[in-house]
């Protein structure tokens, strides 16, 4: 699904050039958990914005279901993002004068709108929050805002989803709850999740792990798969 050969990112910093990533190359197949590991400053997050064609590299190939992205429009990038990527972030990116089920429509509001509510009232159930979809993200917990923001990146029935540090903000107890519902997606729904983290936790949950330094992967892991706990998905997670 994912193929990238030789991926450079440099940025001018003034007069200096900071290297972000330095020559990565891997493949993800379809269906696949991946974690992205390594310390601050590494380049996953860099990694991570090239895979959702939310930046484009420096050098080398991105191939997406084998079409090469960096030959592709603004328009057609757009397009992409919104019909095939999902996306988790640390800090819940949620509108904040704007209720659950709102958040959830933004994506369907870029299409042509057809039964936005339904189909956000929809994705907001899959991960528990049916009940709240009239709630604003204020009168949410941690945990209940990153289920919100995982029923966002699901409300276009995308293919993949990439999720950035996204227990980073939460609880242990909320973490393992938005830890098991993108496990669930994973394995029973065949939804292609890459995670960035910095907590083995998550990255035993994943199929594999790519290590990183200094922008380059200098590791690459294959992990023994856990059992998964009983259905977190429209439970609203542990009791």
């Amino acid at each position: 699904m994912m193929e990238l050969k030789d991926i450079v990112k440099t940025y001018q910093m003034g007069k200096v050039q900071v290297q972000a990533l330095r020559g990565v190359s891997f493949n993800i197949e379809k269906g696949e958990m991946v974690a992205l590991m390594g310390p601050s400053g590494c380049g996953k997050t860099t990694l991570l914005s090239i895979m959702g064609c939310l930046d484009a590299p420096t050098s080398g190939s991105y191939y997406l279901d084998g079409v090469e992205v960096s030959n592709l429009s603004d328009s057609q990038l757009a397009e992409i993002r919104n019909r095939k990527i999902g996306f988790v972030f640390q800090t819940f990116n949620l509108l904040a004068r704007t209720s659950a089920l709102e958040n959830v429509r933004l994506p369907l509001l870029y299409g042509n709108g057809h039964d936005s509510r339904e189909r956000a009232l929809e994705a907001l159930k899959r991960v528990g929050m049916g009940h709240r979809a009239s709630h604003s993200p204020a009168e949410l917990s941690g945990g209940e805002r990153q289920r919100v923001a995982i029923a966002r990146a699901l409300v276009n029935n995308p293919a993949i989803i990439l999720a950035d540090e996204p227990t980073g903000n939460l609880d242990s107890r909320s973490s393992l709850d938005v830890l098991d519902i993108l496990c669930e997606l994973n394995r029973v729904e065949g939804i292609t999740v890459v995670v960035v983290t910095h907590e083995k936790e998550i990255a035993d949950r994943a199929q594999r792990v790519f290590v990183m330094k200094d922008g380059q992967i200098i590791d690459e892991q294959q992990v023994m798969q856990t059992p998964l706990p009983d259905s977190t998905l429209s439970q609203g997670g542990r009791q």
